[in-house]
C-alpha cells in the first residue's frame, strides 16, 4: 500500500485582524526568540563532543526542523491572506468575521464567530468558515433556517441574530 496522499485542499484566503496578529506573533516568537535558544543549545551540545549520543544535540536539531518547517508555512501563509477589516453592508446576512446566534429545535442557543481556517477554534465559539456549517450559514439572512448533515444526523438551526465588530 502506498504512503501517498492527495494535497489537502486549500482553506479560503481569509482571516480577521485578532487572528492575523496572532499568526504574526507565532512567527516572532518562533524565529526571533525560540529559533536562537535551540540554536544556542544546539551548538554547546555540539561542543561537548560525541553527537551520536547526546541527548540535547539530538532533540534541538528535531526541534529547530520543527521550527523551520512551521516559520516556512507562516511566511508563505501570511503572504496570502487577505484580512477582513470591514463589515459587510448588509449585515442582516451571515457573512465572515459574523457573530451569529443559533438556536437548535429544541430552542438551545448557541453563538459562533465565523472566521477563517488558520484560526478556527470551537472551544473559543471561532466556526470555520470553510466547515459544513459556517459553508451552510454564509449568505443567509437572519430569521431562516438551515440544515446541515453531522455524524449524529441532520440538524436544522434558526439564525437568531448576526453581529459584526466594528472597525478599529
Amino acid at each position: 500500500m502506498s504512503r501517498y496522499r492527495p494535497p489537502r485542499a486549500k482553506g479560503s484566503p481569509y482571516i480577521t485582524p485578532s487572528g492575523e496578529k496572532a499568526l504574526r506573533d507565532e512567527l516572532h516568537q518562533l524565529w526571533k526568540i525560540e529559533r536562537p535558544t535551540v540554536t544556542a543549545t544546539v551548538q554547546a551540545a555540539a561542543a561537548n563532543g560525541d553527537r551520536s549520543e547526546n541527548g540535547d544535540y539530538i532533540y534541538g536539531k528535531k526541534r529547530l526542523r520543527e521550527i523551520d518547517s512551521r516559520v516556512r508555512f507562516l511566511r508563505k501563509r501570511l503572504d496570502e491572506l487577505i484580512v477582513v477589516r470591514e463589515p459587510p453592508t448588509d449585515t442582516r446576512k451571515v457573512y465572515f468575521g459574523g457573530r451569529v446566534s443559533l438556536e437548535d429545535s429544541e430552542g438551545q442557543c448557541i453563538e459562533w464567530h465565523v472566521v477563517g481556517p488558520d484560526e478556527f477554534d470551537i472551544s473559543e465559539g471561532k466556526l470555520s468558515c470553510d466547515s459544513p456549517l459556517g459553508r451552510a450559514l454564509l449568505g443567509k439572512p437572519i430569521d431562516s433556517e438551515i440544515e446541515v448533515d453531522s455524524p449524529s444526523g441532520r440538524q436544522t438551526w434558526l439564525i437568531v441574530a448576526v453581529t459584526y465588530d466594528t472597525p478599529v
